[in-house]
């Protein structure tokens, strides 16, 4: 048995990792693992092929969610289960399947130790301003308007010190750009709709950081994509979807007492959502966009489906068992 480790050197203590790694080998008996560096023109992608011809048993992605993106989209349809040591700002993957964060001995255990969960991949076919077509996967989000905005406007020293609240100060700089984004899309086979919205996301699973929860009926095994479009007016429809998304999303539905409080939540006019097994969309100029918290340029238009149980996740028998019962 062998594991291959894709690592951002950038993102991880690569002397502590292989320590903990090197015990954890010889406890269960595997051969050492295969160590691949990714590289700013390959986040992963590229050593995830290497990992899959190497036949290895386990790959390990260790670093942001840019790495985890491209090693999963390097992995989709292999059969090998991909493990998470996550690091960085924002581990949503991580945090969406209810993992522990910042413990490199539990990660390290349940590459060896852990089951195999299969979990749906995002795919996403881009149009380019010059006509090009795109083609991505994307495990979280895929995000127009905005929250592309907010991603770009991110200063990346600031993100390294202060974490996920250097976003703050992006989402300041692109609510004065007051731009709207005006959209024609379609679900599945329906109708053409038309909406100008300030933010487009299709997501499959809807947790971000600091226990806010987007998008609360979204699952990572359903087969679905669930799509929300953000239209506040003003500062009142900015608290109101704050008071959703961060108060009754992120607390009050996590709990059975607050659950109950909220009974079945209301439709509130800021925040529009749909739930389909595809999506096309076309914009009336070309909009950034962001998949799992990385800035992927512009788009003109985009089509998203699903990979049902397209990728195996390897995760901590506890994890697995916290996820059987919320589901």
């Amino acid at each position: 048995m062998r594991a291959a480790v894709i690592y951002n050197p950038i993102k991880i203590e690569l002397d502590d990792v292989k320590a903990a790694f090197a015990s954890a080998e010889a406890r269960h008996g595997w051969d050492a693992s295969l160590w691949l560096e990714t590289t700013e023109e390959d986040p992963g992608e590229g050593p995830a092929t290497t990992a899959t011809a190497e036949k290895v048993d386990v790959v390990v992605a260790a670093g942001g969610d840019g790495t985890v993106r491209a090693v999963a989209e390097g992995l989709r349809g292999s059969g090998i289960p991909l493990a998470l040591l996550p690091s960085g700002t924002g581990n949503l993957l991580a945090r969406n399947l209810g993992l522990e964060l910042g413990d490199l001995e539990q990660s390290v255990e349940a590459v060896f130790a852990g089951v195999d969960r299969p979990i749906d991949v995002g795919l996403i076919r881009l149009r380019r301003p010059n006509g090009d077509l795109e083609r991505r996967a994307f495990l979280v989000m895929a995000g127009l308007g905005i929250d592309a905005q907010m991603i770009e406007n991110t200063d990346p020293a600031l993100k390294k010190r202060a974490g996920w609240l250097a976003y703050v100060q992006s989402i300041a700089t692109s609510l004065r750009d007051g731009n709207e984004l005006h959209v024609r899309y379609r679900l599945a086979s329906g109708s053409i709709h038309r909406a100008a919205v300030h933010t487009f996301i299709v997501g499959n699973c809807g947790t971000l950081p600091a226990n806010m929860m987007l998008l609360p009926d979204a699952v990572i095994d359903d087969g679905m994509l669930d799509i929300v479009m953000l239209r506040p007016e003003g500062a009142l429809g900015w608290l109101r979807i704050w008071v959703r998304v961060a108060w009754e999303n992120g607390i009050l539905r996590r709990t059975s007492t607050g659950r109950r409080l909220l009974g079945d939540a209301k439709p509130i006019r800021p925040l529009h959502y749909e739930t389909s097994e595809s999506v096309d969309a076309t914009f009336g100029r070309p909009e950034k966009i962001e998949l799992d918290g990385d800035a992927f340029g512009e788009a003109t238009a985009m089509r998203a489906t699903l990979d049902p149980g397209g990728l195996l996740v390897r995760m901590p028998q506890s994890a697995a068992d916290a996820a059987d019962a919320a589901a």
